[in-house]
C-alpha cells in the first residue's frame, strides 16, 4: 500500500508566507480521520495476536460494546478546551461487495476494505450531523483508491454532503495516499478549497516548510501534516518520550510562526485499546492555548486568514 509517499513540496510548488491571526504566535490545526468507528473483526485478531488483554478484545465483540465510537469523547475534551477541529469522512468501497474475490483472502484486502462503514448510515449521520450543528467541521476523507479518481471522488463528496448535511471545503486522502500534483487537481475542480495529505504516516515535523502550500498560485492551498499519532512513541508505554515529541515541534512551530497539523484518529480516544492517547491529545492542545497557538479546524483557519484571496 502507498502511505504518504508524496514527494517534497519543494518539488511541487512554494510555500505561502501565511498569516497568522493577530495576537497569536502560530496555530495549531486539529484533524481526525473517521477510518473505523466500530470495531469490527479487529475485535477477534487483537484477541488472538494480544494474549495479555484477549479477554477484554473478545468482550469488545459483544452488543453494544463499541469502543472505537469516540465522538462524543473527542468533542467533550475540545469543548473543555474551548477548540474545535476537523472530522474528515470516509465512503470507502467494502470488500465482500465491492472487491474482486481473489482480494478476499488477502491482508490489504482486509484492512483497506473490511468493516468499513456507511456514512448514510443514521448513527453515524446523527452523529456527524450533530458536531457540524456544534461548530466542528466535517470534510472528505477520500476513498483509498480515489486520488487518481476525480469522479470516483466527485461522488464520494456528494455522499458525504447528503450525510452531514452540508457542504464540505477540504480534506484528507485515505493513506495519504496522493499523486502529487494530479491528486490536488481533482480536489479543486471538485469543489475542494484545500486538502490535508501531503505528509507520513511514519515521521513528523516540518519537511514541507512551516506554511501553507499553493499548488497553482490561487484560491486552492495545502496543509502539509506535522504529525499523526502513530508516529509516536506509544504513549501508553513511554508517555514522556511521546509528550517530548509534541512539545519540541510545539516549540518550533511557535520559534517558526508555523501552521502545524495534526491528525488524532478518533478510535485512538478509547482509552483500553489505545493507552495514554487521550491524554496526551489534551495536554498537547492545551499546551499549544498556553502558548499562544490559533488552535482550530483546518476549515475555521482557511476561512479567518482570508486564504481564499491569493497574496
Amino acid at each position: 500500500m502507498r502511505r504518504g509517499n508524496a514527494p517534497g513540496a519543494r518539488d511541487v510548488t512554494g510555500a505561502d508566507e501565511t498569516p497568522i491571526p493577530d495576537g497569536h504566535e502560530f496555530a495549531l490545526l486539529l484533524t481526525h480521520d473517521v477510518d473505523r468507528p466500530y470495531k469490527t473483526y479487529q475485535s477477534l485478531y487483537y484477541a488472538l495476536t494480544d494474549p495479555e488483554d484477549r479477554y477484554y478484545h473478545l468482550s469488545t465483540a459483544l452488543p453494544g460494546m463499541e469502543p472505537y465510537w469516540q465522538f462524543e469523547t473527542v468533542a467533550a475534551v475540545e469543548e473543555d478546551l474551548g477548540v474545535r477541529s476537523a472530522f474528515y469522512v470516509l465512503d470507502e468501497q467494502r470488500l465482500f461487495r465491492d472487491r474482486p474475490a481473489r482480494e478476499w483472502v488477502t491482508k490489504a484486502g482486509w484492512q483497506l476494505y473490511a468493516g468499513r462503514y456507511d456514512p448514510a448510515d443514521p448513527a453515524v449521520a446523527g452523529a456527524l450531523r450533530d458536531l457540524a450543528a456544534r461548530g466542528w467541521e466535517l470534510g472528505l476523507h477520500g476513498s483509498y483508491a480515489s486520488f487518481d479518481d476525480r469522479e470516483r471522488l466527485r461522488a464520494e463528496k456528494a455522499t458525504v454532503e447528503d450525510a452531514v448535511g452540508r457542504a464540505v471545503r477540504g480534506g484528507r486522502q485515505h493513506y495519504l495516499n496522493l499523486d502529487v500534483p494530479d491528486s490536488w487537481r481533482h480536489h479543486r475542480a471538485i469543489g475542494l478549497d484545500y486538502d490535508a495529505s501531503l505528509g507520513s504516516n511514519a515521521e513528523y515535523g516540518f519537511p514541507h516548510g512551516y506554511g501553507v502550500l499553493r499548488p497553482f498560485d490561487d484560491s486552492f492551498v495545502v496543509f502539509p501534516l506535522t504529525l499523526m499519532e502513530q508516529a509516536l512513541p506509544d504513549p501508553g508505554t513511554d508517555p514522556e518520550a511521546a509528550w517530548r515529541v509534541c512539545e519540541d515541534l510545539l516549540a518550533e512551530a511557535r520559534a517558526n510562526d508555523a501552521v502545524m497539523s495534526v491528525l488524532w484518529h478518533p478510535r485512538h480516544f478509547s482509552v483500553e485499546d489505545f493507552p495514554g492517547h487521550l491524554a496526551l491529545y489534551r495536554r498537547l492542545v492545551a499546551r499549544a492555548l498556553d502558548m499562544g497557538a490559533w488552535v482550530g479546524a483546518p476549515g475555521d483557519f482557511y476561512e479567518t486568514t482570508g486564504l481564499a484571496d491569493p497574496p
